[in-house]
């Protein structure tokens, strides 16, 4: 095929070492020794606090050495496209699946346009297909399909001709540079005309929420869906929007466009779906029919390509000369167009995407995140790792038969039946029963014998839209936190699951995210008991005399400046890092606490596994406060209860401490036996200022509801009472406490 027998490697890795994590690592074995070496006596004030902290020190330590797993050999890896021009005749066909579920949280215009950013790659057209998988089921999301299949004769030789990056529409005219001009400024007002005309047909006609008679008229295809029931109660319909093959569907410079298809999978009320699972099994058979593409890759509906070339990254791995029959998947990270400057709510995954997956990588390959990944055909449906299957390149199959004739036969599987009885969902395809089934599709990939590779260019391949507000934020990672539970307590565990296929080294760097909700009991006690025992006079931690002091103030300052200087190297800012330790507390006490209980009580019976579509979309006046960095709380929920319940108990305690200090002349205890726990409940409400805000002075609809301020305020009052009344407690908690809530000191009696 001239290749040459000692062609130049596609791509190359740097590996580097953190070791200097050691450091950290050695001081909370000192820690973890103190607390075992000096547990009080029996009988004595704190014993059981003390215990609970020393159990919670050792679980923290633990996780504290899988997290160092991440950061032991750290992988970057880059790509020569220019090499790849040898291939140039040989590249494989590409595959490309986008997923939506409901056109009213993904409305159609934002599908389309990452849509079109994909028909836009810089990549041989008739290589390249594009296939959209509606589980909504939705003639409105269809509408837009042929609105954008009309628009990408313009647009894509529009692209070429500019070289056009980002090349989703409503991306690059929101970003195009004013210095263009000549022939290309009037180019541009040519298609940005042309694309306004096609948004407002879209939006109109979804607004309105039906199809138009006269538009229906236009286009047979619409005839599908006269059978239809509901969105859970159709019959499979596939429709080729675009045959590549045909001679009339050229650009209007005459050039092939890539292949189209819409998918909407066959369901029925009686018949459990998977969710995207399952619409991704859904796709994979559709297209093994239809175009065969030997590299699939699947985006989210709201992750619209940003980088043209990203195929031919991709394949610069795949078709590498030495490993690329090793390779089953290559994953790109997942960005956010939509940040504030400081990341109000931690969700540019700042340290995850620049840090913990490239080590993740070196510790024997990266996981499979759901969305921006290229995978090998035979590896995601289920295929073995064998030396025989080589590199990917083009095959001689083809689209084979009539539009009717494929399209009839991808409907036979895209039937709800077609998987009874088989190893989809198991052995082949995308693993079903988890709420993060990609996460264990691409284990499973791995204990088959093959590789991955995380690739992260200095250009993003994809970039999508963060949740703009703190309930669609702590949601999300409750079902991730939830999913990667029942990894660890299904078979799919990577201790046991991975065991003699993939290295232990790889298993635990897995459980370092399979673990994170157990961190929510630890962090938990570490925000109610030092300040509880601070308020009621009992030491935790030791004096400032102690020599056993040092160990502990060097785990606080090695701990903040290594991981700020961590999240400053990556780019971030210093405001940006203390959201991010403000986003971590709310996640860890709130929605990995819930995702706790909720798989415990899943794993006896108790609760049933949902899943829930983020919204993509957010009201005007919540995008504004957002953009200005003010926390959204707004709605009444069971996470905003803990959260407050947690803000306001530490701002109790502390309130106790300065009561000590000012009517008591508490100063030389508190600096002697208390330093720690007043620092750590000090850090607490100081991290809280944006929720104390919400609670007590914000006028606006984003404050925190007052339900959940009442119903706070009567759980800590509980607490309290409770704690007083067994004598944990001293009476000056039961002081303050009545004083914030307007009683006088002298009915003190009289009121408990």
């Amino acid at each position: 095929m001239g290749i040459q027998q000692k062609a130049l490697p596609l791509q190359f890795t740097i590996s580097s070492s953190s070791k200097g994590y050691y450091q950290d690592s050695n001081q909370k074995t000192l820690h973890l020794q103190h607390g075992a070496t000096h547990v009080p006596e029996k009988g004595g004030a704190g014993r059981w606090a003390w215990i609970g902290l020393f159990a919670a020190e050792l679980w923290l330590g633990f996780h504290c050495l899988l997290s160092l797993l991440l950061r032991w050999n750290i992988i970057y890896r880059h790509t020569f496209k220019d090499r790849l021009k040898r291939y140039e005749h040989d590249l494989p066909g590409v595959d490309i699946f986008v997923c939506t579920a409901d056109p009213t949280l993904e409305p159609p215009i934002l599908v389309i346009n990452t849509v079109l950013a994909l028909m836009a790659y810089d990549y041989p057209t008739e290589k390249l297909s594009v296939y959209l998988s509606d589980d909504g089921g939705s003639d409105l999301t269809f509408y837009a399909l042929l609105e954008a299949s009309d628009f990408s004769k313009h647009w894509l030789p529009y692209c070429r001709k500019y070289n056009v990056e980002p090349r989703s529409p409503a991306v690059y005219f929101r970003s195009v540079p004013k210095s263009i001009g000549g022939d290309h400024a009037v180019a541009f007002a040519s298609i940005k005309t042309l694309y306004e005309e096609m948004k407002n047909r879209v939006e109109t006609t979804t607004k309105l929420g039906r199809i138009p008679a006269e538009i229906r008229a236009k286009h047979n295809g619409f005839s599908k869906w006269d059978s239809f029931v509901s969105r859970n109660d159709h019959d499979a319909i596939v429709q080729i929007v675009i045959d590549g093959r045909n001679p009339n569907e050229k650009d209007i410079e005459g050039l092939t466009l890539p292949s189209l298809v819409y998918l909407a999978r066959e369901k029925r009320p009686h018949h459990f779906h998977h969710f995207k699972a399952g619409s991704m099994n859904a796709l994979i058979r559709v297209s093994s029919e239809i175009t065969k593409g030997q590299i699939i890759l699947n985006v989210d509906c709201d992750m619209y390509s940003n980088n043209s070339q990203a195929v031919r990254d991709a394949l610069c791995f795949f078709m590498d000369e030495k490993k690329g029959h090793q390779i089953a998947y290559v994953q790109f990270p997942q960005r956010f167009e939509n940040l504030t400057k400081n990341e109000l709510y931690g969700t540019s995954l700042r340290i995850p995407t620049e840090v913990e997956l490239h080590g993740l990588d070196g510790c024997g390959g990266s996981n499979y995140i759901g969305s921006g990944c290229f995978h090998r055909r035979e590896a995601i449906s289920g295929m073995k790792f064998s030396k025989d299957l080589g590199i990917p390149k083009r095959r001689q199959a083809t689209m084979e038969g009539s539009v009717e004739e494929l399209e009839e036969k991808a409907k036979a599987v895209a039937s709800c039946s077609y998987e009874l009885n088989t190893q989809w969902g198991k052995e082949m395809g995308v693993k079903y029963g988890i709420a993060v089934e990609d996460f264990v599709t691409g284990l499973g990939i791995q204990c088959k014998g093959w590789k991955s590779v995380y690739f992260n260019p200095e250009r993003p391949g994809f970039v999508g839209l963060a949740p703009t507000s703190l309930s669609q934020v702590l949601a999300q990672q409750k079902r991730w936190g939830e999913g990667n539970l029942q990894i660890t307590l299904s078979r799919y565990c990577p201790l046991v699951y991975g065991h003699n296929r993939i290295s232990l080294v790889h298993q635990l760097a897995y459980c370092h995210y399979n673990l994170r909700a157990v961190n929510s009991l630890p962090t938990v006690y570490y925000c109610t008991v030092p300040a509880l025992c601070m308020a009621a006079g009992i030491p935790l931690f030791p004096e400032v005399s102690n020599p056993w002091f040092l160990p502990f103030v060097y785990i606080v300052v090695a701990k903040c400046s290594s991981s700020l200087s961590e999240f400053l190297y990556c780019k971030g800012t210093a405001k940006g890092y203390w959201n991010g330790q403000r986003i971590w507390l709310y996640k860890q006490t709130s929605s990995y606490l819930f995702a706790f209980v909720d798989t415990i009580l899943n794993l006896v019976g108790l609760s049933n596994m949902k899943f829930a579509v983020t919204a993509k979309v957010s009201e005007d006046d919540v995008s504004k406060r957002y953009e200005k960095e003010i926390m959204e709380f707004g709605v009444s929920s069971p996470i905003f209860t803990v959260l407050t319940t947690l803000a306001l108990l530490n701002l109790l305690c502390l309130a106790v401490g300065a009561y000590k200090v000012a009517v008591e002349g508490w100063w030389t205890a508190v600096l002697e036996t208390m330093a720690l726990q007043i620092w750590l409940c000090g850090a607490f409400v100081l991290i809280n200022l944006p929720l104390y805000e919400a609670v007590f002075s914000r006028k606006d609809k984003g404050r925190m509801p007052s339900s959940v301020a009442v119903k706070s305020a009567a759980i800590v009052g509980l607490i309290v009472l409770y704690f007083c009344n067994s004598q944990c407690l001293s009476a000056d908690l039961k002081t303050v406490f009545l004083q914030l809530m307007g009683e006088k000191r002298t009915d003190l009696g009289a009121s408990v």
